[in-house]
């Protein structure tokens, strides 16, 4: 009956996209840090390219990719203020028990958004969920993963592009 039950409750939910919690209450607000291998600065274009073994902090958060553009605005007063992060190249995103991983992903600062996009994993614990797509809302805490990537031709999550997951169930006394 237990199972039933469990199977029940899960199995609308691999039908679409799954909705769930992730980096809730991180602080967008802290200093973003950023170290590679190697940097180009491209002021003409307001951005900043970090390539080889890039890692980012901000808060508790850490960001590892291959790649990272820093798309950022020059500011008269308030100096530079960074707009966007892109990373490429089998990002991971940690924060606590909770990872993220996929092939890219875009953190908008100002909106407050993680996109990311081909193989997408979200783990937490032993849960996990895989899609082609996630996005994290960091106002809220929430996350959707789809099956489909967006904008990323032959990168799909799961099985036929469904988004797939495993959950663990308190074990019965």
């Amino acid at each position: 009956m237990r199972k039933a039950l469990i199977l029940a409750f899960a199995l609308p939910m691999m039908a679409g996209p799954v909705t769930g919690q992730a980096l809730k209450g991180h602080n967008t607000n802290a200093p973003v840090d950023v170290e590679a291998d190697r940097i180009e600065v491209q002021d003409r274009a307001d951005r900043a390219i970090f390539v080889g073994n890039v890692r980012v902090n901000q808060a508790d958060l850490t960001l590892a990719s291959a790649r990272l553009t820093v798309a950022y605005a020059n500011g008269a007063n308030a100096g530079v203020q960074i707009e966007r992060l892109d990373a490429t190249g089998g990002v991971t995103i940690r924060k606590g028990d909770q990872t993220a991983q996929g092939n890219t992903a875009i953190y908008d600062l100002p909106r407050r958004l993680i996109t990311m996009v081909g193989g997408v994993t979200l783990t937490q614990g032993g849960n996990r969920v895989s899609g082609g797509r996630m996005v994290i809302d960091l106002n809220s805490g929430r996350a959707v993963v789809d099956g489909s990537s967006v904008g990323a031709p032959g990168t799909q999550g799961g099985a036929g592009g469904r988004v797939t997951g495993r959950f663990t169930v308190k074990k019965a006394q």
